[in-house]
């Protein structure tokens, strides 16, 4: 029983990882766009984090994260026969798929790891492969989703070194790979400490009376950091480095990101949250039914300390985001008791299956979901040269194939729809007789294209103009899998109206937009 439902929801969660669900531009702007333009050459849009004068963001974890199986399916690709570009969109599902594996060897193995009893170990396996954290944060390019792995295998790396008689070998490699992995955690987010500072106090001891151990993880942590300095400095330096470089200017983007959160003003630009919202906002967001377990019937562990230690050390900050604790769910879910009274057991595990049912669809499906479609469209459209997005995420223009070249994307997910109107009576080409006609206007050389989702009701009025003046609207793509929660008005609409119009108008669409203009022939 538990091996057939076991691999019901291996196959779920790799369901939920081909499904073009987008969470949070995060996960393609803090990682495979960047890297994805250094391979193929794409051209990409780079954020902040990596274009101010103290850069925040590492490249060193992204090269083995997302560079290496780039490199990969390059190779692969050429030695097909095809030429060295690869399509953006093979790229995209390649690093889904990867997402899915990583998670399901690394993140199953170490739960596996870390629990002794088998059924304990099985339940743990259940409830981890069951949540909608693991079908859809966790098969996504999250640096949060890279340390959740990161945090679990640092905690086997432990229990392995402490479980090993002092002066024996094992303990050397072990405490070695912990060098490297604390350090790439670091790297690939400052929050990672935050998980280990009660599971590390347990190295002490071992280490006092273990120099040889102690030895090697210095070692491999200091070699480790000097590589990935070096990796930094090369990556935001503009012309080849030497060793004055290193010494004199090296780039520190630990450091740095650490300075930049601690400051209230810096943080405020991205919202600012109670101290409490991790512990009763995001948790049971993460968690639902399981929340009451944790508090009611929790298992002490190591795991669970962790979880602990990261949530008090990440509620300091003001700025409070649910897939920030990311690193706590299967350390969470493997550190409960489930009910042992029968009919609260059965009422527990289906709300349990529900919320995540729920959350699973909404989140793994409909979030957005219309964004990664929408891009692949506008890819293949020979005319299109102006693109506005409105009420959306921030579409990664790396999907594009190259069309960016020629195509302006412009991210206008705030504006005010009379300001919108404007900026498109400004961008809009002239309507002609051939846009009017079935496919006939992508043989003209520009277009400009609306994409806005189908909830966008403000729009109605303007997309039916069929007469002479004003701008006009032309469908030319849906996609009704797509929700967008960002578009919640429950002042001016009420609850329900809004999520009528949200839900029952569920969808992402683009228009071409043209505009009368004097002179122009067959008005």
């Amino acid at each position: 029983m538990f091996r057939r439902t076991y691999l019901f929801l291996v196959l779920v969660r790799l369901w939920f990882a081909l499904s073009p669900s987008y969470l949070h531009p995060d996960e393609n702007f803090q990682g495979p766009e960047v890297i994805a333009g250094e391979i193929f050459g794409y051209p990409v849009r780079r954020t902040w984090e990596f274009t101010s004068d103290n850069p925040i963001r590492s490249v060193f974890p992204l090269w083995p994260v997302y560079g290496l199986p780039m490199l990969l399916l390059r190779w692969l690709w050429i030695g097909n026969g095809n030429d060295g570009v690869v399509p953006p969109i093979a790229v995209f599902w390649t690093l889904r798929v990867l997402m899915f594996i990583v998670g399901f060897v690394l993140e199953d193995w170490a739960i596996h790891e870390l629990i002794q009893s088998k059924r304990q170990r099985h339940l743990a396996a259940l409830l981890v492969a069951s949540s909608y954290v693991t079908w859809t944060f966790q098969t996504h390019t999250f640096s949060n989703s890279i340390e959740t792995l990161v945090v679990a295998w640092s905690l086997v790396l432990i229990e392995r070194i402490v479980a090993s008689p002092p002066q024996q070998r094992g303990s050397v490699l072990a405490s070695t790979v912990l060098g490297i992995v604390v350090v790439f955690g670091v790297f690939n987010r400052i929050t990672f400490p935050a998980f280990l500072l009660i599971p590390g106090l347990r190295l002490l001891p071992y280490y006092l009376k273990n120099p040889l151990a102690l030895t090697a993880i210095v070692t491999a942590g200091i070699c480790t950091t000097a590589l990935a300095i070096t990796l930094d400095t090369a990556f935001y330096t503009h012309h080849s480095i030497s060793w004055a470089d290193l010494l004199r200017n090296p780039v520190l983007t630990p450091i740095n990101n650490f300075l930049y959160n601690i400051s209230p003003a810096n943080l405020a630009k991205h919202g600012l949250h109670p101290w409490y919202q991790h512990l009763l906002v995001n948790l049971p967001q993460l968690l639902g039914p399981a929340v009451f377990l944790l508090f009611l019937r929790p298992r002490r562990s190591l795991r669970l300390y962790s979880a602990l230690s990261g949530i008090v050390v990440l509620s300091l900050s003001q700025h409070q985001e649910a897939r920030f604790l990311l690193p706590t769910v299967p350390l969470i879910l493997s550190s409960v008791r489930l009910p042992r009274n029968d009919k609260i057991l059965r009422a527990w595990a289906v709300s349990w299956v529900i919320f995540n049912v729920i959350f699973g669809t909404l989140m793994g499906i409909y979030h957005q979901g219309g964004i990664i479609p929408a891009q692949v469209f506008m890819s293949k459209q020979p005319d299109a040269t102006q693109a506005v997005w409105w009420k959306t995420y921030m579409p990664p223009i790396w999907l594009l194939n190259g069309k960016n070249e020629v195509l302006r994307t412009r991210d206008v997910m705030g504006m005010k729809g009379e300001t919108l109107l404007d900026e498109l009576a400004q961008l809009a080409t002239c309507d002609t007789p051939a846009d009017r006609r079935s496919m006939e206007y992508l043989k003209e050389k520009n277009g400009t294209y609306l994409v806005a989702p189908l909830s966008a009701a403000w729009l109605d009025p303007y997309l039916q103009n069929k007469g002479l003046d004003g701008l006009r609207f032309r469908e030319v793509w849906q996609y009704r899998q797509h929700l967008n929660l960002d578009d919640l008005d429950f002042g001016e609409d009420g609850v329900w109206n809004t999520f009528s119009r949200v839900i029952g108008r569920r969808g992402l669409g683009i228009w071409r937009v043209t505009k009368s203009c004097p002179g122009v022939k067959g008005r």
